[in-house]
């Protein structure tokens, strides 16, 4: 028998779950979809025709593009923490850290709506659960229940999910995907069965009404599908815990762009079965709308069926914009802005403890209906950071021509040029669509933020700055035979954190 040597404490732990291809693939899909609910808006919005159109087009002027350059760059740079890496590369530490800090304060409100959205499909089946019916306790205006109470639970749950590292994150939403995806492929098998066999045509009307315009439709339209086409960059964040991501990762993206298209169209046109009027009729759809149509082209047993899938959906996409979100403070973390401990990684699964935990914390808050109103601003940071990839993107080509980039937008200045035009329009007419809708309180918390991000950059850079110098002079004196005069470290790189890719 052999013993351990005294002291020995080392444990070797075995090498964390990687995300596979699959499992990339259903994390892109959570990350930007999550399957066709929520999409029913469109079609009450700007009428049939054009819901389907947009459907189709929104890809080829957004999702597409996007894609594009986040294979690119994610090949390119496929490190944890990714789009912020790839702006401070092309862009330098400034634009880093704005495109850091700006996406994971712009996460606040946006994690928040799942927990939310989970507890609205839960609802329908538990009307106990409906916001304000059990009131447990009050602070000021916050107000505590139950529907808060069960949002938090998800968070926990996710969270000890996504502790496990991403790996296993990745593999559960391969699962999570079957479970939404399954009621959608029966709803879209006995709508399209009614279309065919009641000679029903789905495309009855282009616009919502005879006097609404294209232009309008169009518009309209497309204000609500493109913030269902948008998170192609946040699979990146967790690039350093992928299984080949150069290889992988364009792969993925493609694969996902497919599916999330398919995923919107077929049930979509299967559920214009029902018509235009009625309770049910594609005029009064909202979101949540599909489990009522589910109810009435097949019977309660369907109904109950894709509102689960709908819950599944939106815990899916909690967890898989988690593992993402999450790194943003890990990568701010080791490059010194923030502190040392958000960077702390368990032993066995290497996951970022704190920052998982931290940020879940934050989310459980603003679950809280008092915070619903600040979402008005995700239009606007979210704008922001895909225009610095797309001029992170421009800036290696010129600065780095030579960098291995497995994957390389083909097309060369032309295509990128069409890439900036196409990202820049719809970004710029989105801001302004936000703009009309919410007016001055949209430009206003955006500018509170952006105002914040800015003032913060200074401060947490000299705070960095006098951190390296004092760990400098530290190492300094702890070798013997230096002197504050002649010590040779004295100048050196500090021991501690450094950039963890440089710019």
């Amino acid at each position: 028998m052999t013993t351990m040597p005294v002291g020995q404490s080392d444990v070797r732990w075995p090498q964390p779950k990687r995300v596979r291809l699959l499992a990339l693939v259903a994390l892109i899909f959570f990350s930007v979809s999550g399957g066709a609910y929520g999409i029913e808006e469109l079609f009450s919005t700007s009428g049939p025709g054009m819901a389907v159109l947009l459907i189709i087009v929104t890809p080829l002027i957004y999702s597409v593009p996007h894609a594009l350059v986040c294979a690119e760059l994610g090949t390119a740079i496929p490190v944890e923490g990714g789009y912020y890496h790839w702006v401070k590369r092309g862009l330098g530490r400034f634009w880093a850290f704005q495109q850091g800090v700006l996406s994971w304060v712009c996460s606040f409100v946006d994690m928040a709506l799942y927990p939310v959205l989970f507890t609205s499909y839960l609802q329908s089946l538990v009307g106990a659960v409906a916001p304000g019916e059990h009131v447990l306790f009050t602070v000021g205006h916050l107000r505590f229940d139950l529907n808060w109470m069960i949002c938090v639970g998800v968070i926990v749950v996710f969270t000890l999910l996504n502790l496990l590292g991403a790996g296993w994150v990745g593999d559960s939403s391969v699962a999570f995907a079957l479970i939404c995806l399954t009621p959608m492929l029966v709803l879209t098998a006995i709508g399209g069965y009614h279309l065919v066999a009641d000679g029903i045509n789905p495309i009855s009307s282009m616009t919502a009404s005879q006097d609404q315009s294209t232009w309008n439709a169009f518009g309209a339209g497309l204000f609500i599908v493109m913030w269902n086409y948008c998170g192609w960059d946040s699979v990146s964040n967790v690039a350093g815990e992928m299984e080949n991501p150069r290889k992988h990762l364009p792969k993925a993206l493609a694969v996902s762009v497919v599916l999330i298209m398919v995923g919107y169209l077929l049930p979509s046109i299967a559920s214009l079965a029902v018509g235009a009027d009625g309770e049910t009729g594609w005029q009064s759809w909202e979101a949540g709308s599909f489990s009522e149509i589910a109810k009435q082209l097949a019977g309660p047993w369907l109904q109950i069926s894709v509102t689960i899938g709908g819950m599944f959906a939106a815990v899916a996409m909690f967890s898989a914009l988690l593992a993402a979100n999450s790194r943003l403070p890990l990568a701010l973390s080791r490059d010194g802005y923030l502190p040392g401990w958000l960077s702390k990684e368990s032993k066995r699964y290497k996951a970022p403890i704190a920052s998982i935990v931290g940020s879940s914390v934050i989310y459980a808050m603003f679950c809280l209906s008092s915070f619903t109103d600040l979402v008005v601003f995700d239009v606007f940071l979210t704008n922001i950071g895909i225009l610095l990839e797309v001029a992170a993107l421009i800036a290696l080509r010129i600065k780095a021509p030579q960098m291995a980039r497995p994957y390389r937008i083909p097309g060369g200045w032309w295509s990128l040029s069409a890439i900036t035009a196409s990202l820049l329009a719809v970004c710029v007419w989105a801001a302004w669509q936000q703009y009309a809708d919410e007016g001055t309180k949209a430009v206003t918390y955006s500018l509170a933020v952006v105002g914040g991000s800015l003032l913060l950059y200074p401060l947490l850079s000299r705070r960095k700055a006098a951190r390296a110098a004092a760990e400098a002079d530290a190492a300094g004196y702890g070798v013997s035979g230096d002197t504050p005069e002649t010590g040779q470290l004295a100048g050196s790189a500090p021991a501690g954190r450094t950039d963890s890719v440089d710019a």
